[in-house]
């Protein structure tokens, strides 16, 4: 009884391990525009994917991480390249919260029938693909644990779009080399994104003064942001997601002065901060 509990015990443990990052993927395929012989190629590829990224230890540091993941994947059609059929696509990545990246340049080939594995020596047009789009996710979950925590998984973001610019399969990978540089330099946003989550997990247990504190941080980041890389593209995207969440705990919190402030920093959702002041005042 005792090695049967103990093998049980080793089995969730190993289960949580391997399926500790990506608990959770979704994964769509769109094929609108593929020919019936084309679809019944990739008839495979939504589990492939969804293995992919489930199946595959990211990080061994952060091993318990539940992360939930999106994947939309729009085909737009073939090419022939020798033997090879390739396929162009765009695609979508995402947290489901304030994590997204679109990418309008994807092309790879598939083999249906024999598994997706990541190598982190042999590049694969898709597999690199993917894993690119895993480590940009996990850099940015790990950066609300830690600051600059998801420098190792920008990094192999970083040296996988190289690996691919230098590949036969070249297109959009130097746009990803770009986009890891441009998250990689936005330091105030990954400041105000880990002073958010820290203030809303302080405000949830009610330790109201250490996140104000927190909130304090986070608006210094924002500035710091736009002072450094103007209205980038992942700041504006991080405040359309959190804004009203923002916006309602200054308001909890009676902060007029900061609802003023990110009304300034935020013009684009100034009605949700109004709002608030507005209800502070009555």
């Amino acid at each position: 009884m005792l090695k049967v509990t103990a093998s049980f015990l080793l089995i969730i443990i190993y289960t949580n391990i391997l399926f500790g990052q990506f608990y959770s993927v979704d994964v769509t395929i769109d094929d609108r525009l593929l020919r019936s012989e084309q679809k019944h190629d990739i008839n495979n590829l939504k589990n492939d994917v969804n293995n992919f990224f489930q199946n595959t230890v990211w990080d061994d540091n952060y091993s318990d991480l539940d992360i939930n993941l999106y994947v939309q994947i729009i085909f737009e059609g073939v090419t022939q390249k020798g033997n090879e059929t390739i396929y162009n696509c765009q695609a979508l990545f995402s947290n489901g919260g304030d994590l997204r990246y679109f990418d309008k340049s994807v092309q790879f080939y598939y083999n249906s029938g024999s598994s997706l594995y990541y190598d982190p020596v042999l590049f694969e047009p898709i597999t690199g693909f993917l894993a690119y789009y895993a480590h940009l996710i996990l850099a940015g979950e790990i950066d609300t644990y830690e600051f600059n925590g998801g420098n190792g998984s920008l990094e192999i973001a970083r040296d996988i779009a190289l690996r691919g610019s230098s590949s036969e399969y070249k297109k959009g990978w130097g746009s990803r080399i770009t986009l890891v540089d441009n998250l990689n330099r936005n330091m105030g946003l990954r400041k105000a994104r880990l002073a958010w989550y820290i203030a809303l997990d302080l405000f949830k247990n009610g330790n109201m003064d250490e996140a104000l504190q927190e909130l304090n941080i986070m608006l210094d980041g924002l500035e710091d942001s736009f002072q450094d890389v103007g209205r980038d593209s992942h700041t504006q995207y991080f405040l359309k997601v959190k804004s009203e969440k923002i916006a309602d705990i200054l308001k909890k919190l009676g902060q007029t002065d900061l609802l003023k402030d990110m009304k300034n920093l935020d013009p684009d959702r100034m009605d949700f901060y109004q709002e608030s002041i507005d209800s502070i005042s009555e």
